[in-house]
């Protein structure tokens, strides 16, 4: 299918348009980054895998009535997806004290928290994407309060699909950071559908049993081979791409 022009290029992906008015082509790169950018390479595959673990993810969520802008997967790297405005915000759910949570308030990494937390951060990369509370998103204007308690809501539904789902598998969701878009129809009409992408680039996966690090973690902290984390969570899902193998998918030009 033939993509238009470049829209966007970011950190792991780069957006064109698509064939259809309404409609965008969405690239998984091969780059990782670690420390808003500090630390980069190429990991051969990568994006193969998170183009089908994101196919794989948003297309249950779909199934299951929560609108996401996935339409379908093109080939290898590509998928079609709905266009959206972008709500300037990540929003995070934690279920396991990691990370940033666990640095900030001086845990141990693997703290099982009493419930599910919702945390929001500013998409901002010049900032660092600092983390602000409901009260600044609705003073900045960056989403209203029925936004927002529709995302919270979609959030925690994503976090109790995507905990089955790893559960049944031998992984634990430790956190994840999902985005939102707003679809607009031809009346003016707002939708708002989960956007972007759910891959391990952004949920933080351990193994059950031997709280391996099947994430970006791997990379960020040189804990070995990034493919080989992200293909084996794509090997129990039962999703990895043909030819996979230890030393990964090969580009697709």
């Amino acid at each position: 299918m033939a993509r238009g022009a470049k829209i966007y290029e970011g950190k792991a992906k780069i957006l064109y348009e698509g064939p259809e008015p309404g409609t965008i082509i969405q690239f998984f790169k091969d780059d990782a980054t670690a420390f808003n950018a500090e630390k980069k390479d190429v990991i051969d595959g990568k994006g193969v895998l998170n183009n089908r673990f994101c196919e794989h993810i948003m297309t249950g969520l779909n199934a299951l009535g929560l609108p996401t802008h996935f339409i379908r997967r093109l080939n290898a790297r590509e998928q079609l997806c709905h266009k959206v405005e972008i709500v300037p915000l990540e929003v995070i759910i934690r279920n396991v004290a990691a990370g940033s949570m666990a640095k900030r308030l001086g845990l141990e990494e693997g703290y099982q928290l009493s419930r599910p937390l919702v945390e929001f951060s500013f998409k901002e990369d010049s900032l660092g994407d600092p983390l602000v509370a409901e009260e600044h998103i609705e003073v900045m204007q960056w989403a209203t309060r029925h936004e927002l308690d529709a995302m919270i809501d979609m959030a925690f539904r994503v976090n109790d699909y995507l905990s089955g789902m790893m559960h049944g598998i031998g992984i634990k969701l430790v956190d994840f950071k999902i985005e939102f878009g707003r679809q607009f129809d031809e009346d003016g009409n707002m939708t708002l559908l989960l956007a972007d992408e759910i891959s391990p680039d952004s949920c933080r996966l351990w193994d059950i049993e031997t709280g391996r690090k099947l994430d970006k973690d791997v990379f960020r902290r040189d804990l070995g081979n990034l493919t080989d984390a992200y293909s084996e969570v794509a090997r129990r899902l039962n999703i990895l791409p043909k030819g996979g193998s230890k030393t990964g998918p090969k580009l697709v030009k």
